[in-house]
This record gives C-alpha cells, sequence and structure tokens, in this order.
C-alpha cells in the first residue's frame, strides 16, 4: 500500500468517524426530545388520565381535574358495626381541596374465633353531596371476610368533584358494616329429643 493509498484510507475513516458521530448525536437529540413529545400527545388525546369509578364502584369514568385550592371542603367520618367486630375510622374528620385525591383508612377487627363475612354501605350527608363524592377504591366494593381475630386496615381512596355546589362546606361519609350469614343455632338432634320426651 503507498502513501496514496494510505492517504486516502485515512480521509476515508475521518469522514465515517464525523458520520457516525452525527448520527450518535442526532440519536441522543431525539430521545431527550421524546418525553416533552409525549407528554404533548397525552395532552391532545386524553391518554394517561386518572379515572375513577362511581359511588358504586361501576366502572364510571371522571376526567382528571384541577385541585381547587380556593375552597375546603371538611369531611367527617361515621362507623356504625352490625355485628360482632370493632369498626372505626383513623381519623374523624379531615379539611381537603375539591379536586385532591385523598386517602382514609378505617380499622376493623373480629374478635370472634370464627370467620366473619361483612359488607359496608356508604351513606352522605347532605344527601346532595352524594353524586359529587367520588371513591376510586374502597372496601365496600365488595364482600370483606374477617379471619378469626383478624384486625385490617380498610383504605378509602375519594376525591370530591369541584362541581361541589358552593354552599356545601361539611360532607359527613357514615359506614354501616353489618354481617352477612349469621349462623344460627342448631336445632337439637331428633334422636336426643325423643329420648328426653320418653323419659
Amino acid at each position: 500500500m503507498d502513501a496514496q493509498d494510505k492517504a486516502l484510507e485515512k480521509r476515508f475513516n475521518r469522514g465515517m468517524m464525523k458520520r457516525l458521530l452525527v448520527v450518535v448525536t442526532l440519536m441522543f437529540g431525539f430521545g431527550y426530545a421524546l418525553v416533552p413529545l409525549y407528554k404533548a400527545i397525552c395532552d391532545i388525546t386524553g391518554l394517561n388520565v386518572v379515572t375513577t369509578r362511581d359511588l358504586y364502584g361501576a366502572g364510571a369514568a371522571v376526567k382528571n381535574t384541577q385541585v381547587d385550592t380556593t375552597r375546603t371542603i371538611t369531611v367527617e367520618f361515621d362507623s356504625n358495626a352490625r355485628g360482632p367486630f370493632a369498626f372505626r375510622p383513623v381519623k374523624r374528620s379531615m379539611e381537603v381541596h375539591p379536586g385532591e385525591l385523598t386517602t382514609i383508612v378505617y380499622e376493623v377487627a373480629n374478635g370472634q374465633s370464627r370467620d366473619i363475612s361483612a359488607q359496608a354501605i356508604p351513606s352522605y350527608a347532605p344527601k346532595q353531596a352524594t353524586e359529587y363524592f367520588k371513591k376510586v377504591e374502597c372496601f365496600c366494593f365488595k364482600q370483606q371476610t374477617l379471619k378469626a381475630n383478624e384486625a385490617r386496615d380498610m383504605p378509602v381512596v375519594f376525591v370530591i368533584d369541584p362541581k361541589l355546589p358552593k354552599d356545601v362546606k361539611n360532607i359527613t361519609l357514615s359506614y354501616t358494616f353489618f354481617e352477612i350469614g349469621t349462623p344460627v343455632a342448631q336445632a337439637p338432634e331428633a334422636g336426643v329429643t325423643a329420648t328426653r320426651q320418653g323419659g
């Protein structure tokens, strides 16, 4: 290989190196631009929006809303137990802004030596607040089974719709937690009854 061939090869290698550097730079720039591009596409198409269940978890979607920091709603929590267990919220009240995702935890304890099946039914005061109180996650969506002597924390994740009427400043969320399928005392066996009657 003579000097001229070596010079041509060096020139070719330098040109190839420059082209590769340009390609690498463009690839890096494209990757860097993907994040804001993805956000822009999500904003335009409405993808990646938080959805919530409706009042009883039937699956109605609620558009993600901005938090209204100009308003504060006092949410009070109440509990009623209809069965052999302890049931209460960890907090009696919270201050929340409409549109703000909030979590409250209810504690339940089964003090029995048997398993218990139970269901929670929510109610709201004032009644007009019902349609504006949107639960994302709730133990009331399905029946709960508590093992013997089991204690459990059960969260409720909710958001208050900013369309809540301006005159509503307090909302009470109340749950009645009742046992399902209460065991019935067994009747005495026929043979035992007959013996007692005969004696």
